[in-house]
């Protein structure tokens, strides 16, 4: 559900506006309400510290991947000296790696000549004589260089021929080939700094990680003052101000179980304040109040974005069914058990931020054995086909309907899209009647009792509840009251031409609309079935290997090859189960549910200017 809000005004004198909001600040309930983004221009300060707290972040995410080494080492180096620090050493760093690169590139010249001194090189110049180094294609390299030139081949490699000649000092070398020059270094020495540069650049990576841990934990709290300083700032930069700057005047909204403990607050400042319950038209601020269950939840209505405030809250509907989604996808029992266990593993491996999505990994897994049961499958064997006791097989809902071809899961993956589609149709109707009233939503409530008038009539009718003459009557009266208010009152500032065409329009839509919606539910069991085929059949290889390998050794090779078949098989086969069973039945909520529900989700997350903490 979402959080009655309160609405404050506040006019404070311009001398003593900062020193209030900092004690609002440090009450940490406000939702201020400031200028739009990018309607005021932020000054060079707050500019200089946006920079900063993405230099302190980025810093924080390298120390953070980096592994610790020797004892975590505490620091009372102030934050600046700690980013300077880092700096010079990260500086340091790029430096030596610059360096190695060209000493690198220096070693790939030299390879194809080996290690010789340049100094005997150039020493032959005291007797009139100069070498030369040169490459060129095999296919270019002319035999009759060796008595021009006293070229002598040195190596030959990828298509190419390295040489080097002896000519006298001053003879012009002319050929077909390129000279290179080489560095005046030899090849061992040149490894030899090579090593000094990588021992260098991981003493700084070592001394990195050995500060690391103590590094990290004051940087986060300098994060969190240059958070807290840039949301204090925004929220001066965008104060309205009147009677000649002379006033602030601030406005916010708190929640409604916050605001004894607010005027608590406020009957110790001065500063005169108005407050006043949030209107429907007001788009106050979404704070979300559920249960235990449904927070868990909350994340994925987060993710489409926010109800608006005189919108429903719709994880209450979204948690359950989600949960039968997700565990209709994965559709195995087996499967269920393993994401429980999974989730209880990490939950006591993963940070506390994450325990959260840990409890709903555990709870879809449980749903996810009870529905995977209902459905007949362990770890893609059919538990209808094997012996187990009766009374559970009279509870699985597996084959087909009487003597048709259509499957009973299909049709209960239908039924439950016709219910969530049902249900979605009533919160839009007592939505609309809610913000607009009922007069303005009696096209909603006409299609709504149209449709579950006229599946509720059906049912009745085809399990022999009411005879064949009932429904007809049923059918003719829910119709005639349903299209009075779809085609003549569906807009009561119109008239009655213009509704008719709306109303038509409308039909088109719906019966196009709600046929494909429909349908869309079938993906539920398509990608059951196919998670529990794709199983069985890895249980067929796994086995197929076993009973191929005989008796050989006892038959250890058999049975260690199926058992890395079938923990290969449906390890790959979970994972890619539990990705389809996220995605889809998130489809089917944001499209077909939000859809037919008029949900709109665009309203602004609750964030109290409050004194920032890293978690």
């Amino acid at each position: 559900m979402i959080t009655k809000m309160k609405k404050l005004t506040f006019l404070i004198y311009y001398k003593e506006y900062e020193a209030f909001l900092k004690r609002m600040q440090e009450l940490g309930v406000l939702h201020v309400q400031t200028a739009q983004e990018g309607s005021v221009e932020p000054t060079s300060e707050l500019e200089a510290k946006l920079k900063q707290t993405e230099h302190v972040k980025a810093w924080i995410n390298r120390l953070e991947a980096m592994e610790a080494t020797d004892v975590p080492l505490a620091s009372d180096r102030s934050a600046a000296d700690i980013l300077l620090h880092l700096d010079e050493m990260d500086e340091a760093r790029r430096v030596k790696e610059t360096e190695l690169q060209r000493l690198r590139k220096d070693e790939a010249a030299l390879l194809p000549w080996g290690d010789f001194d340049p100094v005997r090189v150039e020493g032959l110049s005291d007797i009139g004589y100069a070498m030369g180094f040169f490459v060129c294609p095999e296919r270019s390299f002319n035999e009759e260089w060796a008595e021009l030139y006293y070229a002598t081949e040195v190596t030959r490699e990828k298509g190419k021929v390295y040489f080097a000649t002896l000519t006298p000092v001053g003879e012009e070398v002319v050929l077909d080939a390129e000279r290179l020059r080489l560095p005046h270094v030899s090849l061992a020495d040149l490894r030899k700094q090579i090593r000094e540069k990588e021992e260098g650049i991981a003493a700084i990576e070592h001394e990195m990680g050995r500060l690391a841990q103590g590094y990290v934990s004051r940087l986060r709290g300098y994060e969190d003052e240059l958070r807290t300083s840039i949301a204090f700032e925004r929220v001066v930069l965008g104060t309205e101000q009147v009677a000649d700057n002379h006033l602030m005047v601030l406005q916010g909204w708190i929640p409604e179980d916050k605001e004894a403990e607010v005027k608590s607050f406020l009957s110790t400042q001065e500063v005169y304040y108005e407050i006043r319950a949030a209107r429907r038209e007001d788009n106050a601020p979404i704070k979300l109040k559920n249960n235990a269950f449904v927070r868990m939840y909350e994340v994925l209505t987060k993710m489409y974005g926010m109800p608006d405030y005189a919108e429903f809250d719709p994880t209450p509907l979204v948690a359950p069914f989600f949960t039968l989604f997700f565990a209709f996808c994965m559709g195995d029992a087996g499967y269920g058990l393993v994401l429980i266990a999974l989730g209880f593993f990490l939950k006591h491996k993963l940070s506390p931020s994450l325990k959260g999505i840990m409890n709903l990994v555990i709870t879809l897994g449980a749903a996810t054995t009870v529905f995977g049961a209902v459905l007949g499958t362990f770890f893609g064997v059919s538990l209808f086909d094997v012996d187990v006791p009766e009374w559970m097989k009279q509870f699985m809902i597996v084959g087909k309907i009487g003597d048709t071809s259509y499957d009973k899961q299909m049709l209960l993956a239908l039924i439950i899209g016709v219910v969530h589609i049902c249900i979605a149709m009533t919160v839009k109707a007592i939505g609309a009647t809610v913000r607009y009233g009922f007069k303005e939503s009696l096209s909603d409530w006409g299609w709504l009792l149209l449709v579950v008038g006229f599946i509720c009539t059906g049912g009745l009718s085809f399990m022999k509840v009411i005879s064949e003459n009932v429904a007809g009557t049923s059918f003719l009266v829910i119709g005639s009251v349903a299209a009075i208010g779809i085609y003549l009152l569906n807009n009561l500032h119109r008239n009655v031409f213009a509704n008719i065409g709306a109303g038509l329009w409308d039909t088109y839509n719906m019966a196009t609309g709600l046929m494909g919606d429909v349908l869309s539910y079938i993906r539920l069991y398509a990608l059951g079935l196919a998670g529990g085929m794709l199983g069985g059949v890895f249980n067929q290889l796994a086995f197929m290997v076993r009973d191929g390998a005989g008796d050989t050794l006892y038959g250890v090779p058999g049975w260690l090859g199926c058992g890395l078949i079938l923990v290969f098989g449906h390890t790959l086969n979970i994972a890619m189960s539990c990705l389809s069973a996220f995605v889809h039945p998130l489809r089917l909520t944001f499209v077909e549910y939000f859809k037919n529900s008029g949900y709109d989700g665009k309203g602004e997350v609750y964030e109290p200017f409050s004194i920032v903490k890293n978690k």
